[in-house]
């Protein structure tokens, strides 16, 4: 699933985001959402969160629950 749409995200969902200084390589890193960033409903770019270990990123797929 994208990452896409906020409604999608919660609190505790195991995400796979792309970091700001991994964009032009597209690389991955996989963990759980602590926080969402993006106050706005959809981004085009994926939702921005940050995960338990306090990467930010923005989310490119949604791994479940």
């Amino acid at each position: 699933m994208q990452g896409t749409k906020r409604a999608d995200i919660k609190i505790g969902t195991k995400v796979k985001v792309v970091q700001k200084q991994d964009q032009r390589s597209g690389k991955l890193t996989e963990g759980v959402v602590s926080k969402i960033l993006t106050n706005s409903m959809t981004h085009p770019h994926g939702i921005k969160v940050m995960l338990e270990s306090g990467i930010v990123g923005r989310v490119k797929e949604i791994a479940g629950e």
